[in-house]
């Protein structure tokens, strides 16, 4: 007789996946980028622009993003753990910047933004998210994804530079609540190298 206890055994895989977002995850999402934003983004983003978050404002403006996308080419995508979300990314077309042609490639699919709740990191999800977005840009006919990063942002760019991307040399500053936010551009051609 084994005289080790016996103890319920697991396994499997972990409950995890990446869907489009439906309009009954808006507050989660806004959930997710409020305590990120909180978490990880102050010295990053001005103070005044996370001392003023305003959850209700922003699940009504994700809410808006899922339901009624500026193009068919937008869209939000969730991760999950469980059912639990987890965290989100939202991608569409990019606007070409003042003197700037189509990029030589192809089309490009713009990264808007990929957040995942600290306490969910290192367990994938930014990286299926960033596959699924990946995989839906070339289902589509785009060559390249794109990312506008804040320059302080060293997270997110070392998350980028592990994926394969590359900055571009584009840079531009946004007017964040008074305070300038400058901004590089980060890139990859689907299918090949940056």
């Amino acid at each position: 007789m084994d005289p080790r206890p016996s103890f319920p055994r697991l396994t499997g895989t972990a409950d995890v996946s990446v869907r489009p977002a439906v309009p009954a995850d808006a507050a989660d999402v806004a959930r997710v980028q409020g305590t990120t934003w909180q978490a990880a983004f102050r010295g990053v983003l001005p103070d005044a622009v996370l001392d003023e978050w305003d959850a209700a404002a922003a699940a009504a403006a994700w809410t808006a993003a899922v339901t009624a996308p500026p193009t068919p080419a937008h869209g939000v995508l969730v991760a999950l753990d469980g059912a639990q979300v987890v965290g989100f990314a939202a991608y569409g077309p990019p606007e070409l910047g003042a003197g700037e042609e189509p990029h030589p490639e192809g089309p490009s699919t713009e990264l808007a933004v990929l957040l995942v709740e600290p306490r969910w990191g290192r367990r994938g999800h930014g990286s299926r998210l960033l596959a699924a977005v990946a995989d839906l840009a070339a289902g589509t006919g785009a060559a390249r994804l794109q990312a506008w990063v804040a320059e302080r942002d060293a997270v997110t760019a070392a998350f980028l530079e592990s994926a394969g991307w590359a900055r571009d040399g584009w840079a531009r500053t946004l007017d964040a609540a008074g305070t300038p936010l400058r901004e590089v551009r980060w890139h990859a051609l689907l299918g090949g190298d940056a």
